[in-house]
């Protein structure tokens, strides 16, 4: 097993924010009516309107499979397919969640920097009006990529503008849309709505929070059955509460973007450390809070043994190293260290 000591596995691997247990604290008072309609969820709701605009609406989930399997539910039919960049988190994490729970089929691209363009897109657009072939209707993006790549404002409105030409909704993996948004400067809305997306997974639980996502919807048209397919598929909480006061806690002021910020900083910092080592190359550029970087095989298991962090090419030695919010200037320095000690020796 890993070392239980501090790692650069994921920012799944961190602890609740202290802001975070505290509205838990606070929301654990007495009775409170279930299945959502309480005072904690009313206010997301009402945070969610604010900053979203009157026609979104949000539902607290327990787990980002189940934001990105709801999402993709609302705007796609079992003949209908989605497409996606072969490195996205629906097609090589979840199991087949969204196959088995959709009935659809996933049409993936290769994307070396994880992002998809509308170049890339309509690749995957042969066989429309044809019976033998299942039809695209949804594409979904990661933002920020697994490859820990960023989308510009510009490339998700390109996209979404091209899907909406098509006749296609644009679906985005907002798992760390905070640390997106963070490394852009942008506002929930002015990173999601305003660029077109139909739908967004949003991610709490790598940015603080404790089992609590959500997927949102900007138009009602589109929320219009979520209430019935979350409860079919074994996520409606019957103490909402908690999770909503948890996505309170992160969205109703700045903490979503101040923990994104605190983890993107320790990944650039980390990597203007490691930067020009031998052997060591960084493999994608550091946009958010993941650095990609290709390593000495020898090396990897002597570096791990101090902070643990995955493989993901036991070939050509690519690893990532992701920080969090929880991630410090001693934990970045003392890591870089080592890995400069291994790699000069």
């Amino acid at each position: 097993m890993p070392p239980a000591a501090k790692s650069l596995a994921s920012d799944n691997w961190t602890p609740a924010h202290p802001e975070v247990l505290a509205a838990l604290t606070a929301a654990n008072t007495g009775d409170a009516t279930a299945y959502g309609y309480d005072a904690w969820t009313d206010a997301l709701r009402a945070t969610i309107r604010a900053q979203l605009g009157d026609d979104a609406s949000i539902f607290p989930v327990f787990n980002g499979t189940a934001a990105n399997v709801l999402c993709l539910e609302a705007l796609l039919h079992p003949h209908e397919a989605v497409i996606c960049a072969a490195t996205a988190h629906i097609t090589t994490d979840e199991c087949g969640a969204p196959e088995r729970h959709l009935g659809s089929k996933l049409l993936t691209i290769d994307a070396p920097d994880g992002k998809l363009t509308p170049e890339l897109a309509a690749t995957r657009l042969r066989g429309r009006g044809d019976e033998h072939h299942v039809q695209p209707r949804v594409v979904s993006i990661t933002q920020s990529s697994e490859l820990g790549t960023v989308y510009s404002p510009a490339e998700v409105r390109a996209l979404a503008d091209w899907a909406h030409e098509q006749g296609l909704f644009l679906h985005m993996d907002g798992a760390r849309i905070a640390n997106a948004a963070a490394a852009l400067g942008l506002g929930l809305r002015a990173a999601t709505g305003d660029l077109g997306i139909d739908a967004l997974s949003f991610g709490g639980t790598k940015n603080g929070a404790v089992g609590a996502e959500a997927a949102i919807f900007f138009r009602p048209e589109q929320a219009e059955l979520m209430l019935f397919r979350r409860k079919q598929s074994m996520q409606l909480a019957s103490k909402m509460r908690y999770a909503s006061a948890q996505l309170s806690a992160l969205l109703a002021g700045d903490l979503w973007l101040e923990n994104a910020r605190r983890a993107n900083a320790a990944a650039a910092r980390l990597a203007r450390a490691v930067e020009g080592l031998p052997g060591l190359e960084i493999a994608q550029p550091v946009q958010a809070n993941a650095l990609f970087v290709r390593l000495p095989l020898a090396s990897i298991p002597r570096l791990q043994e101090h902070t643990f962090f995955y493989v993901y090419d036991e070939v050509t030695g690519l690893c990532r190293w992701m920080t969090a919010w929880d991630t410090t200037d001693a934990d970045i320095d003392s890591f870089a260290d080592v890995v400069r000690e291994e790699l000069q020796h």
